[in-house]
C-alpha cells in the first residue's frame, strides 16, 4: 500500500501509514516492549505515543500496589499515613520537581457532648513540576484508607490469577500507582516536545472529607487546564464517574435542660427528642436533588436524667448549587422550628465540603478526550453520573475541569470484599498517558 511502511521496534514489528499505527504483531513469537493484549488495541495510534505507553511498566506497578496496600493508613492511623507519605515522596522523587510533604490544616470537630476538640491528620504530599510552564496540569489522589488500624479486613490475598483483594488496592493504591507510572513514562519520552508543567497531590484525609487539604487543592487547582484524580473507576468495566452531588457533614449540637425523669419531668427540656424530632424534620424535606441522611445521635446519660445535650450528625447531597442554597436555607427554618418547639439551644456546626459538581462545556471537552483515546486503547468506555463525592468535586468549584475516576478497575470498595483487576493497571495507565499527550495538543476549546 502506498505510505505505507514496516518498521521494527524493540521485538515488535510496526506497519505504518504516515505517522499513523496500523498493525502491530509481535517479532518471531517473541513478547515486546508493548504486550500482546495490545497488538490490536492500538491500531490508530501514532507512532510517538507508542512509544510512550510501551515504557510503562506493568509489574512495577502492581508491586507498588501490594506494598502500599500492605501498610494500614486509615485516616486517623497516625503513624501508618507517615510511613505511607515518606515512601511515596521517595517514589514521587523519581519525577523532575520539589517534593513537599506538607502539614495539615486544623480541622476542628464537636464531640459527643457538644464541645469542640482539633482532630489530627497526616501530611499530604505535594509535587510541583515547571511551575514556569503556561499550560500546567493537577493530578490528585489520596493515601488514606476507610480501613483503621484495628479493622480486621488489613491482608492481601489473591481471589484468582488476575483478581487480588486488600484494604487500599482499587480505592486508591493502585490508583497512586498509575499515575506514577504514566507521569515517568511521559517525563521519560519529554513528552514529545510539548511545553507543560503540572502540580501532583495525595492528601491524607479524603476519605474523611478532606478538611484539613481542601485549602492545599484549591489553591493549586488555580489557573490549571485540567485535572486528573484517580479514585477507581465507577464500576468494574471501567465506567468513569460524570457529574456528582455536593455534599455536606453537619453536626447539630442541641442544649436542653436536665431534670428527674419520674419526680420533675416537665421542668426538663430534652435534648434526644429535640435532636430526633430535628432527624425527622429533614427526612421528610428529601426530594429529587436534595438527599439528606440524619446518620447519628449522640448524648444523653442515665435512664432516670431527662437528656440536656445531644448532637445530631446529618448529611446533605445537593444536586445543584441552587439545591445547595435551599438546603441551607432548609437547615436554618428547621433548626429555628425545632428550638421554638421544644425550647431548647441548637448550634449548627460543619457545612458543605464538597460543592455540587456538574458537568459544563470544558468538562464534557475533557471527557470526550478521554473517552476517545479509551476507544483508541480498546476499551471504548463512558462515563454516568454518579452519587458519590471526591476531591473531583473541590477541583470543578474551583472552575477546573476533571475527570476523577481515572483509577483501577475494581469494585466492593469500603469493604472487606475491595479488589482490583490486575490487568487495569496497565489500561489505566496507559490511559492516563495518551488522555495528557492530547489534552495537550488539542485543548478543551
Amino acid at each position: 500500500m502506498p505510505g505505507e511502511a514496516a518498521v521494527a521496534y524493540g521485538n515488535d514489528i510496526v506497519a505504518l501509514q504516515g505517522s499513523r499505527l496500523a498493525m502491530l504483531r509481535p517479532m518471531n513469537g517473541g513478547g515486546g516492549p508493548l504486550t500482546s493484549a495490545l497488538v490490536y488495541a492500538m491500531a490508530g495510534l501514532s507512532l510517538s505515543e507508542t512509544r510512550i505507553l510501551a515504557d510503562i511498566d506493568d509489574a512495577l506497578m502492581l508491586a507498588d500496589t501490594l506494598a502500599w496496600a500492605g501498610i494500614n493508613s486509615g485516616s486517623r492511623n497516625l503513624p501508618g499515613l507517615s510511613a505511607m507519605a515518606d515512601l511515596l515522596a521517595d517514589a514521587f522523587a523519581e519525577l523532575p520537581g520539589k517534593v513537599t510533604l506538607v502539614q495539615p490544616t486544623v480541622v476542628d470537630a464537636v464531640t459527643p457532648d457538644g464541645g469542640m476538640q482539633s482532630i489530627d491528620h497526616g501530611r499530604h504530599l505535594l509535587l510541583e513540576v515547571r511551575p514556569q510552564a503556561n499550560r500546567r496540569l493537577l493530578f490528585t489522589g489520596h493515601m488514606d484508607t476507610v480501613f483503621g488500624v484495628d479493622h480486621a479486613f488489613q491482608n492481601i490475598r489473591w481471589l484468582d490469577a488476575g483478581t487480588v483483594n486488600g484494604p487500599g488496592v482499587a480505592d486508591m493504591k493502585g490508583g497512586i500507582a498509575v499515575l506514577l507510572a504514566a507521569l515517568k513514562a511521559l517525563e521519560h519520552a519529554g513528552s514529545e516536545g510539548h511545553e507543560w508543567g503540572y502540580d501532583v497531590i495525595i492528601n491524607s484525609d479524603e476519605e474523611v472529607g478532606s478538611l484539613s487539604s481542601a485549602a492545599l487543592i484549591a489553591k493549586h487547582a488555580k489557573g490549571k487546564l485540567a485535572a486528573l484524580t484517580y479514585e477507581p473507576s465507577a464500576l468494574p468495566d471501567g465506567t468513569l464517574a460524570g457529574a456528582r452531588p455536593g455534599s455536606g457533614n453537619f453536626s447539630i449540637s442541641i442544649g436542653g435542660r436536665s431534670a428527674h425523669a419520674g419526680r420533675n419531668p416537665d421542668e426538663g427540656r430534652n435534648a434526644i427528642v429535640a435532636a430526633a424530632d430535628l432527624a425527622v424534620r429533614l427526612k421528610a424535606a428529601v426530594r429529587p436533588g436534595l438527599l439528606i441522611n440524619p446518620a447519628r445521635i449522640d448524648g444523653g446519660s442515665a435512664n432516670n436524667v431527662v437528656p440536656d445535650n445531644a448532637v445530631l450528625h446529618v448529611n446533605i447531597r445537593p444536586t445543584s448549587p441552587q439545591d445547595q442554597i435551599e438546603a441551607q436555607r432548609l437547615l436554618e427554618t428547621v433548626i429555628a422550628d425545632a428550638a421554638k418547639c421544644h425550647d431548647v439551644t441548637i448550634t449548627l456546626h460543619g457545612g458543605f465540603a464538597r460543592p455540587p459538581k456538574p458537568l459544563d462545556d470544558k468538562a464534557l471537552a475533557l471527557f470526550n478526550i478521554v473517552e476517545r483515546a479509551s476507544a483508541d486503547l480498546g476499551m471504548a468506555i463512558k462515563h454516568k453520573d454518579s452519587g458519590g463525592v471526591c476531591d473531583g468535586n473541590n477541583i470543578a468549584a474551583c472552575g477546573v475541569p476533571v475527570v476523577d475516576t481515572m483509577g483501577v478497575r475494581g469494585g466492593s470498595i469500603h469493604s472487606a470484599d475491595e479488589f482490583l483487576i490486575v490487568e487495569s493497571l496497565g489500561e489505566r495507565a496507559r490511559l492516563s498517558a495518551l488522555s495528557v499527550l492530547r489534552i495537550l495538543e488539542q485543548g478543551l476549546s
